[in-house]
């Protein structure tokens, strides 16, 4: 498993290829597998992999409670599409300093306790204490899928997604979408997206996916999941 070279357009494709059909690197919420795929690469990657950079400014959006994203940061070589190998140099960065909480030993070791370890050990847990402090409150977030329905089957779909991914709202990410057959040669959309619950609720959405009128019949909340 792997991305190849992440570093290099050809990795970057491979990204852009897996992610086409998912949200994330691993399951349906983000994880510490994002985290450790993001780390790599070391800027957005371009426009034309639409599906990578899409993924790449949703993770972007978590990095200051990266630390408490569940699972377990693994090698690159364990993400990514069966048969493709982990060729990114470096791609086992050095923990960052925000990530230095766990590698503290708070108990020592079982060496020697002389006068040096002791105040090693207490510097540490000072240190543990302070960034503590100062990390900042968690913020709430949830996952959404909304079902958008045409008027007719004449409705133009793509103008209508359009339309719904340029509602533009600090605390709101669109993510991926598809259509789905209703009847009588109806579809909707279904598209996904996180927001932040202080910021933005379902009742605002609606009120503005409506009022694109000309083609929007109704907006429905198909799933609705605490992050």
């Amino acid at each position: 498993m792997g991305f190849g070279d992440l570093k290099s357009a050809s990795g970057l494709k491979v990204l852009n290829d897996f992610l086409s059909d998912r949200s994330y690197i691993e399951g349906f919420v983000p994880s510490q597998a994002d985290v450790a795929v993001f780390e790599v690469l070391s800027a957005p990657p371009p426009a034309d992999l639409c599906h990578a950079l899409r993924w790449y400014n949703h993770i972007k959006s978590y990095q200051s409670q990266k630390n408490s994203l569940p699972g377990v940061k693994r090698p690159l070589g364990q993400y990514g599409p069966v048969g493709v190998a982990d060729a990114t140099s470096g791609s086992a960065p050095a923990a960052s300093k925000d990530d230095d909480d766990d590698d503290i030993d708070l108990f020592g070791s079982d060496e020697e306790e002389d006068t040096e370890a002791t105040k090693l050990k207490e510097q540490r847990l000072a240190e543990y204490a302070a960034k503590k402090a100062k990390k900042p409150a968690l913020i709430a977030k949830s996952s959404l899928l909304l079902d958008v329905k045409p008027w007719d089957d004449e409705t133009d779909m793509a103008k209508l997604e359009e339309c719904v991914r340029s509602i533009e709202m600090d605390g709101l990410v669109w993510g991926q979408s598809k259509l789905v057959p209703v009847g009588y040669g109806i579809k909707k959309l279904q598209i996904s997206c996180v927001v932040e619950d202080d910021k933005v609720g379902t009742d605002i959405l609606e009120e503005k996916i409506t009022a694109f009128e000309d083609f929007v019949q109704s907006m429905d909340v198909a799933a609705f999941n605490k992050i």
